[in-house]
């Protein structure tokens, strides 16, 4: 079990180290509380991702990503500019270079430019060479660069971490998640979770979980400054050795692992973040480890994984502080996660996008306006 105060020595450390680049975790994790963003006037863009910023992408040759797609469109009530149907083949797990390049090319022509993120809504493929399917549509195919060969770093992500709200805006790149499944029940359940967790604030329990899989359990280290960032929204058990059996009132659940077992019969709030570190996570469909789909076939909200071998560099994996911190600031599940990740380019994001358990309900006159 971490303590207090060694939670606080290890905060105080990691701070004094990467003040700059972790603004929003040092200010939480010190005590003090970020300012929370204006609410925005006439004329001002929201400071989150909503509706009117997210392209939804269905493949028409995909009756599942059709029904998927059709679904999350009139919950999340998106405008009809900002879906997406193309047609491709769908029954294999890698996505051909070439048939990529058009596609991704496709979409952004049909879409307006005020869409900042994308929702795929299928869970196969995805990947494309040795990038995810999430990371290729982000940064665009780049494999030289977002997913070097070997036990290598990659290319950073310029949105790690960052204040930046319009990011394709600013930086050219919309970042994606895969509302992904494999029927059309768990697309339904998992949906309805993102939608039904907006501003409820819940105030569930973080498992952290330390393993004795020394390749995995590499997250550990990050465990204290998570409990600093968010000691006073969480009850936080730090669970050694074997992992715990049927958890209860499950909001965020870290480990290190190939398998983790106990999870079906848990409950997982809406809303709920949930993801191990290990190498083949995001084989959704064909994985001979366990897939992040049983994260969210448990209940979970939003997970992640890695599509091939990334080695066990921690940056190419969720940071947990800098994921919490985002995410208790009100952030949408699509933002926080994606700003959690340092080299992204080999990891897939899956869930709910527009999850937005700490977000304070918007007045009425800014929705109108949004």
């Amino acid at each position: 079990m971490v303590t207090e105060k060694a939670a606080a020595g290890c905060a105080a450390t990691l701070c004094a180290g990467f003040l700059m680049q972790w603004p929003a975790v040092c200010a939480a994790a010190s005590g003090r509380s970020a300012a929370p963003p204006a609410p925005p006037t006439s004329g001002t863009p929201a400071p989150y991702l909503g509706p009117a910023d997210l392209g939804v992408v269905v493949n028409t040759a995909d009756p599942l990503s059709v029904a998927i797609g059709e679904y999350y469109v009139r919950r999340r009530a998106i405008p009809d500019s900002n879906l997406v149907r193309v047609r491709f083949q769908y029954r294999s797990d890698e996505l051909s270079r070439a048939e990529f390049i058009a596609l991704r090319d496709a979409i952004g022509k049909q879409l307006p430019p005020r869409v900042q993120a994308y929702a795929l809504t299928w869970a196969r493929p995805y990947r494309v060479g040795c990038m995810s399917i999430t990371s290729a549509f982000t940064f665009g195919l780049q494999e030289e660069e977002y997913c070097t060969p070997g036990c290598k770093a990659t290319r950073r992500s310029p949105y790690f971490n960052s204040t930046i709200t319009r990011p394709y805006d600013r930086l050219g790149l919309r970042p994606t998640m895969s509302l992904a499944a494999e029927d059309f029940a768990h697309a339904r359940a998992l949906i309805d979770r993102g939608v039904g967790s907006d501003g409820r604030a819940p105030a569930g329990t973080a498992y952290l979980v330390e393993t004795q899989d020394t390749q995995r359990n590499g997250r550990e280290s990050e465990y204290p400054l998570a409990i600093r960032v968010a000691q006073h929204e969480f009850n936080f058990r730090v669970v050694t050795g074997a992992p715990p059996q049927n958890p209860a009132d499950v909001m965020f659940y870290f480990t290190g692992a190939s398998q983790v077992p106990g999870i079906d019969a848990g409950r997982f709030l809406p809303g709920a973040v949930a993801d191990h570190l290990t190498s083949y996570g995001g084989m959704l469909t064909d994985s001979p480890q366990m897939s992040s789909l049983r994260w969210l076939d448990a209940g979970a909200t939003g997970s992640f994984g890695t599509v091939v071998e990334p080695c066990n560099l921690l940056g190419k994996f969720p940071d947990v502080p800098v994921l919490l911190a985002h995410y208790l600031a009100g952030e949408s599940l699509i933002e926080a996660y994606w700003k959690s990740v340092l080299m992204p380019g080999q990891g897939l994001f899956i869930g709910e996008p527009l999850a937005a358990p700490f977000r304070a309900p918007v007045p009425h006159a800014v929705a109108a306006h949004r």
